[in-house]
């Protein structure tokens, strides 16, 4: 039985005949039409990411079946909270909030890839990532939330596998992302003052040394590079290359 692989990657629920799929799907004879509604119904809960997809054709009888990769868990957190990118500094900074029903889909999508030993275990490992991104789960910080799991707080829930909200909840967490960004501006604002009084204390000092000053001082890594860049560890002479003999 002569099999043939294709392998590409397509937006989730958006797979259509053009390419890259239909091109290389043409020369197997295989039903493209029906190779593609099945993938839109696979990947449907991935829409907006890139997912891979690995379609193995039968030659003989046209037969195929239909393999989904997935995403990394944070690119499906950032995807569920809404937002480009995870805390600069997590301990410190809370960029998003998610409801346990999220936690939940997230879990079932990256299921096959997980290691837990049932979907208890799987939530638990995605909050664990959401620990690392500045995440909050139910208002609660990662590490409450992992004992709220471990407590049976949320086994209803994850029995029941529901991952849609409601719009009421969908409202509050609006409201919710709101009210934490706002927060972060707050405490943006109060890095930067807090900065730019180091900067001028530290007046006439070389670059390292503030850039130091400032690190100490708990200052965020981005905020010091704005006030004071980094200075280049090797400068080209003029007409040549750094480091070139």
């Amino acid at each position: 039985m002569a099999k043939q692989t294709v392998e590409v990657l397509i937006e989730g629920g958006k797979a259509t005949a053009a390419p890259p799929l239909g091109p290389a799907l043409g020369p197997t004879g295989v039903n493209i039409g029906l190779v593609i509604s099945e993938i839109n119904k696979k990947t449907a809960d991935m829409k907006g990411m890139q997912v891979p997809v690995k379609v193995a054709i039968d030659t003989a009888t046209k037969e195929f079946t239909i393999e989904v990769g997935t995403p990394p868990a944070a690119a499906l957190i950032k995807k569920e909270a809404g937002i480009e990118k995870g805390a600069g500094n997590p301990l410190r900074e809370k960029v998003a909030d998610l409801l346990i029903e999220q936690i939940i889909k997230i879990a079932k999508i990256k299921e096959d890839n997980l290691l837990g030993k049932d979907l208890k275990m799987k939530v638990r490992e995605i909050i664990g990532t959401c620990q690392s991104m500045g995440v909050l789960v139910e208002g609660m910080s990662a590490q409450q939330a992992l004992a709220a799991v471990a407590e049976g707080k949320f086994d209803a829930k994850i029995k029941s596998g529901r991952t849609e909200l409601t719009e009421e909840e969908k409202k509050h967490l609006a409201v919710e992302k709101v009210r934490l960004q706002k927060e972060l501006e707050k405490q943006r604002a109060e890095f930067e003052v807090r900065a730019k009084e180091l900067v001028k204390a530290n007046e006439g000092k070389e670059p390292k040394k503030i850039r130091s000053a400032l690190l100490e001082a708990g200052i965020p890594m981005k905020i010091v590079d704005e006030l004071v860049p980094p200075e280049a560890k090797e400068k080209a002479p003029a007409g040549g290359k750094a480091g070139g003999k």
